[in-house]
């Protein structure tokens, strides 16, 4: 299968049902097998989920991406356990990043929730003409991407978060932020937004607020 078929949710779904570690392994960049390029796809797709998750609290070293023709199999060998050392090391997910089941759970949940929405963010405004994985790099590390990851992607999985737990039961602004590690006022900028579009209503007697 190739590598540009690997979605979003693919990675998001291996790591709720425990894997501890995602690798994904691709034909070399610019020697595509089915002449798509859906290996840099899925390049840019690795970057933007590893920033997600650095989001969320967990190692983005978990997820990893390489490339390699079919004939190489003394680095696929190499590799391979070069990854399993690395991932043994890093520790059971969540755990390791002091973030209990449940906690890892709501999270990765969250994040599942937006990825319609991730997708066509980014097709529409973070889908590069790279042709290098140097250049990918440095995009994805540059001010310009953080810029567009905090305006498009941010908010909207802290709200994403705060809708599951008010699914849970009716919160105060103080225990949301305590719970997700979120300012008071971030929290409440959220709300007042989520409120105007008729998602969330503020309980006066509970001094909560509540899904609407």
């Amino acid at each position: 299968m190739c590598t540009g078929r690997v979605d979003l949710s693919f990675v998001l779904r291996a790591f709720s049902k425990g894997a501890d570690g995602v690798f994904l392994i691709g034909c070399r960049l610019n020697e595509c097998n089915y002449t798509t390029h859906g290996n840099f796809h899925a390049l840019s797709m690795v970057h933007l989920c590893k920033k997600i998750m650095e989001q969320i609290g967990l190692n983005p070293a978990r997820l990893m991406i390489e490339f390699m023709s079919g004939g190489e199999g003394v680095l696929f060998a190499e590799v391979m356990n070069d990854i399993g050392k690395r991932v043994r090391e890093m520790g059971p997910l969540g755990k390791a990043e002091g973030i209990d089941e449940k906690a890892l759970k709501a999270k990765l949940e969250a994040v599942a929730g937006l990825v319609p929405y991730i997708r066509l963010v980014e097709r529409e405004r973070l889908r590069i003409p790279f042709k290098t994985e140097e250049e990918f790099e440095a995009f994805f590390a540059s001010d310009e991407f953080g810029r567009l990851f905090k305006e498009l992607i941010v908010d909207k999985l802290a709200i994403s978060q705060i809708t599951l737990l008010l699914r849970e039961k009716p919160l105060s602004t103080g225990k949301i932020s305590e719970i997700l590690g979120l300012t008071p006022s971030e929290v409440s900028r959220h709300m007042n937004s989520s409120s105007r579009y008729g998602l969330v209503r503020y309980d006066e007697s509970r001094k909560s607020f509540a899904l609407a």
